[in-house]
């Protein structure tokens, strides 16, 4: 239903989409950001669009609020990322 949110569920830590895009030009340095970076996101996969040409990341993690998401990555990285709010929905 359009505009309608549901109840939240007690003790459900909210989800969130990080969503990073960068230029092929800053596909080395994104990267390279992470390098002494203290992260539960390190050294795990993630979904990228880079081999195929498309310059973009995305991660699912929970985090209290927005900034706290953004925070799990490095500054270089986090400039260039959304952090969109997301909700498992049963699909009819």
């Amino acid at each position: 239903m359009p505009g309608a949110r549901a109840p939240p569920i007690i003790g459900e830590m909210p989800r969130f989409v990080l969503h990073h895009r960068h230029e092929a030009h800053e596909c080395a340095r994104a990267y390279a950001a992470w390098k002494g970076f203290a992260s539960p996101l390190r050294q795990k996969t993630a979904a990228s669009s880079c081999v195929e040409g498309g310059h973009e990341i995305w991660w699912i993690v929970l985090a209290d609020e927005a900034e706290a998401a953004l925070a799990l990555l490095p500054s270089y990285v986090a400039r260039r990322t959304d952090a969109i709010a997301i909700r498992e929905v049963k699909i009819p």
